[in-house]
């Protein structure tokens, strides 16, 4: 198994540790210390020994920032974890801040007094947080202290080894462009930057740009390192030599020069006396490199990371092969729910039905000779209250029983060489009442709204978020995620810059893969998510229109259930799109199907009558 079921946070650890890291403050003259859930690279998932966060405190959420003080204690987590971080950390003594609506930055204005030292590690922190968190500490006379060494790292004895997984090269009918020919165009683009180099401190921009993928983070093939690309093609690439075969080291040693890990704040500090140029991304460079680059005479250029908008527009090879794994999984997950249709209410739990879905893929993927190489991410299997939680992690201490009268949400993904996918479906368990019947339809309006959009060049995600909840608005409903997030190339299931939200600022460019995925949540009782993958298509002229639109390609093949769709609530467009939708998923994955499930596909995506709708 890919996923582990052991508890997700202890809330017991907290208060001994906090004790620990209390004490190590009063003794080298700080007030406090800022523990994000983060790594040197920002990324969504850090390795164990990069877990500080979840080991002080006992969240494991995805996104949260503790700041501990000598006196008091909180835990800033966004809407996703409002629910679970109530069982996870010990509430007598942390208290709960919004990451979004107060984060640290405006919170230190109200909580820091005159000449309070407040210690942060600055590899943990961004150049931009740091600007933030420091323009705040200055209202109110309060002092931001970089340490050279975090003191989690001190008072945490039995902390894990860096990892060490061996990196494999990714093919080029994946990848679809030479890794030299992806270097000489980010060199050309450093050099339009003014700069000199650039780093790239994210393992998904350094995995895009050298075709390699790894094993260093659970569910993502990365490898974790840092590279220095050079205007002029010198390259270098900092990564332990212990990950690489012989194979894979020859490989590196034509594109760049291959260092150790501990000589890359060595090289950035000469690259700066020497007067470098350095481009850094706010958005995700360390601070930390910030101060080495100004503190040794060199020039730091604030620009976004070079690979990050090549990687983001998928070519034609990554297109073609996300088409496939979704052609693959969308066939595995047909075979799931046609088996989870045939089970009793109250016979199995969320774990039976995350162990069957895992199986379910690793078969297919050996019909096919495409292998399941990991989970995208752990698997949310949420019955009844529990698909009320938006990221909920099933463990064996809150694993519930999928009864009668409840739903199921289950949002899944898996990571094949060719593909990353990611697919929500939410499906009754027995009689569903009328409420849930509404909620799902109007979370559906909006899902078909955003899979039937059209937009003019240059829209940002920002501006089309709204189309997938004007349904649940004028009921009164809303929910508090994002509609969509970015998706890599069997990369990071959840791949910046392109979002659909309130703050997705970036244009929406052709090739871009995103998640469609609204919902509703009731606390206590039910959670309702669909979602499908889009791609962003070419603009094309409408026939009588002025401007060129893009639109949006869907490509999840799995049935969505239409025992909780009402009809009557849906235009004879929106009727369309699912009948359309359906005979779509059964002429792509059907063939790959037979016997009792094939039987049952075809049920579930017959057509719904439509009446007299306008």
């Amino acid at each position: 198994m890919f996923q582990t079921f052991d508890s997700a946070g202890n809330p017991a650890v907290g208060r001994p540790r906090v004790a620990l890291l209390r004490q190590w403050l009063a003794e080298n003259g700080l007030d406090g210390f800022v523990v994000p859930r983060a790594d040197e690279h920002q990324g969504e998932y850090v390795a164990d020994r990069s877990a500080r966060l979840k080991w002080l405190t006992g969240f494991s959420g995805s996104a949260g920032v503790a700041i501990i003080l000598r006196d008091r204690a909180f835990i800033f987590v966004d809407g996703r974890y409002t629910l679970q971080v109530r069982g996870e950390v010990d509430l007598g003594i942390f208290s709960i801040e919004s990451l979004v609506d107060n984060p640290p930055a405006n919170w230190l204005k109200d909580n820091l007094g005159k000449g309070a030292r407040l210690g942060f590690d600055p590899w943990l922190h961004t150049i931009g947080e740091v600007k933030a968190l420091r323009a705040s500490a200055e209202k109110t006379g309060a002092v931001l202290v970089p340490l050279e060494t975090n003191p989690i790292d001190i008072i945490w004895k039995d902390q894990p080894e860096p990892p060490v997984a061996p990196i494999e090269l990714h093919p080029i009918g994946f990848a679809g462009e030479l890794a030299k020919d992806k270097l000489a165009r980010l060199a050309a683009a450093i050099g339009k930057e003014g700069a000199t180099h650039a780093v790239l401190t994210d393992p998904s921009s350094i995995a895009w740009a050298f075709n390699i993928r790894g094993g260093d983070v659970p569910h993502t093939p990365l490898a974790l390192g840092f590279a220095v690309l050079a205007a002029d093609g010198r390259h270098r690439l900092f990564m332990d030599s212990r990950k690489f075969s012989r194979q894979v080291a020859a490989y590196l040693t034509q594109l760049a020069e291959p260092h150790e890990p501990g000589e890359f704040e060595a090289a950035v500090v000469a690259l700066a006396k020497s007067g470098a140029k350095i481009a850094l991304d706010p958005v995700l460079a360390a601070y930390r490199l910030r101060m080495l680059v100004e503190d040794n005479g060199g020039e730091v250029i604030a620009a976004p990371d070079p690979a990050r908008i090549p990687r983001a527009t998928k070519n034609q090879a990554e297109i073609n092969g996300s088409r496939a794994a979704h052609r693959r999984d969308g066939a595995a997950v047909a075979k799931l729910l046609c088996w989870l249709d045939r089970q009793k209410p109250g016979s199995l739990d969320e774990i039976a039905v995350v162990t069957r879905l895992e199986e379910t893929r690793r078969q297919t993927g050996e019909e096919t000779q495409m292998p399941l190489r990991d989970v995208s991410f752990d698997t949310i299997s949420g019955a009844g209250p529990n698909g009320a939680i938006m990221h909920y992690r099933v463990s064996r201490a809150t694993s519930r029983k999928l009864q009668a009268g409840e739903l199921f949400l289950l949002d899944s993904g898996a990571q094949y060489q060719d593909g990353t996918t990611d697919i929500t479906r939410t499906v009754p368990i027995g009689q569903p009442t009328e409420e849930m019947r509404e909620r799902f339809t109007l979370v559906l309006k909006g899902m078909i709204g955003i899979s039937t959009l059209r937009f003019p060049a240059g829209t940002r995600g920002s501006e089309i978020d709204a189309v997938a909840r004007m349904a649940l608005w004028k009921h009164g409903c809303d929910f508090a995620h994002g509609t969509g997030h970015g998706v890599g190339s069997y990369l990071a299931v959840h791949e910046g810059p392109q979002r659909i939200a309130r703050t997705g600022t970036e244009k929406l460019l052709e090739g871009m893969m995103l998640s469609n995925e609204p919902g509703y949540y009731k606390e206590g009782s039910y959670g309702i998510r669909i979602e499908n993958l889009i791609l962003v298509t070419p603009a094309e002229q409408i026939d009588g229109g002025d401007i060129a639109m893009h639109g949006f390609e869907t490509l999840t093949l799995a049935p969505i259930d239409v025992r909780l769709v009402r009809s009557d609530l849906l235009t004879r467009d929106e009727l369309h799109w699912l009948d359309t939708y359906h005979a779509r998923v059964l002429a792509e994955i059907g063939p790959m199907l037979d016997g009792e499930t094939l039987a049952w596909l075809e049920k579930a995506t017959a057509p719904l009558p439509h009446g007299a709708k306008i």
